[in-house]
């Protein structure tokens, strides 16, 4: 697992820049919670402040296995 700035890559295989086709990726914060890095979905316009990523299931099920869960 791979760390950066305090977040601790779960998925993912290149160097975390989604230019290398390793997107999206999903991190692991120190409190707990995730974050994940991948293409913008423009589906809906979010509330101001927040986000939306499309993460593929295949990347949930690989996050949830480093994770053991």
């Amino acid at each position: 697992m791979s760390e950066r700035a305090g977040l601790t890559r779960l998925t993912g295989n290149g160097n975390g820049e989604c230019g290398q086709g390793d997107c999206p990726n999903v991190y692991l914060t120190e409190k707990g919670s995730f974050v994940v890095q991948g293409d913008v979905f423009n589906g809906f316009a979010p509330p101001e402040g927040e986000g939306l990523v499309e993460i593929p299931e295949s990347v949930l099920r690989e996050a949830f296995r480093v994770l053991g869960w």
